[in-house]
């Protein structure tokens, strides 16, 4: 999720720091992002683009998937993981290119039998434009594979005061600090009719862990968004013991204190470009 160079822009971390997030988090939610791709046609010999690609795990998969008479692209706007990418595709041998990119800056039309972004819409300004520009970029009956997040999905079991604060923190702080929408789930279906498109498909996972690498994305999460949330509630410079409480309470959570919770509510969508 963390997809800029301008890391102020954003409520969550780039860079190194965000990699090692999202691979954490590509690890807990390949297993619902394999099928949707499947579902959506995703084979061997495809041109595709992953847009947002962020921490290169599914980028990187993909390039697998189309085998080496394919060819996937990945843009991004943080160079600094662009860098590591390209040097982890060379490591694999796999067909990458990554380019720095803004997603409302691409260019190319009827390009790719597939275009793929997954975190990403939640966390712009104007998630419409950028759908447009990706609708634009897939060839005449290629495929567009939106995957995102509906934040208030989030639960626990048993209840806690701490995930329930972290849950609204969470929205509150990517309004506020990059005019995103972490319940833009709901949009998708809208979304993608109003760019045009055919052959809607709609679906919902919400993951859900006992134990596991599941059970410390929030953690991780709240470890990386601690600060913007600082400068949010406390532009002054002072900070309350609630702000160190809450973050306690989430390494508990981490550690197993609640058996159950769900990491996020997602909705996923393809659909053909016409």
């Amino acid at each position: 999720m963390e997809r800029s160079s301008r890391s102020e822009g954003y409520v969550l971390r780039g860079g190194r720091a965000g990699a090692e997030r999202l691979r954490l988090l590509n690890r807990v939610k390949w297993p619902s992002t394999e099928p949707l791709l499947e579902a959506a046609g995703l084979r061997t010999g495809m041109r595709c683009l992953d847009v947002g690609c962020g921490g290169w795990d599914v980028t990187l998969k993909m390039a697998a998937m189309v085998g080496p008479e394919g060819h996937v692209v990945g843009v991004d706007r943080d160079q600094s993981i662009l860098q590591l990418a390209r040097r982890e595709a060379e490591d694999q041998g796999l067909p990458v290119t990554f380019r720095r990119l803004e997603a409302e800056e691409l260019a190319e039309a009827s390009t790719y039998d597939l275009v793929f972004t997954r975190y990403l819409l939640s966390h712009l300004p104007r998630p419409q434009r950028a759908v447009e520009a990706m609708v634009r970029a897939a060839r005449p009956g290629g495929r567009l594979v939106l995957e995102d997040v509906y934040f208030p999905g989030h639960y626990c079991y048993p209840p806690s005061a701490a995930f329930d604060g972290f849950v609204e923190l969470y929205q509150a702080a990517a309004r506020a600090k990059e005019g995103g929408d972490a319940a833009i789930g709901l949009r998708l279906l809208g979304m993608a009719l109003e760019a045009g498109v055919v052959e809607v498909r709609v679906g919902l996972v919400v993951p859900t862990f006992r134990e596991g690498e599941g059970k410390l994305v929030t953690q991780v999460t709240m470890e990386h968004i601690r600060y913007a949330l600082v400068l949010m509630l406390y532009p002054d410079g002072c900070r309350s013991h609630r702000d160190v409480d809450l973050a306690e309470s989430m390494e508990g959570y981490g550690r197993g204190a609640h058996p159950a919770a769900s990491d996020s509510c997602g909705d996923h969508i393809f659909f053909g470009a016409g």
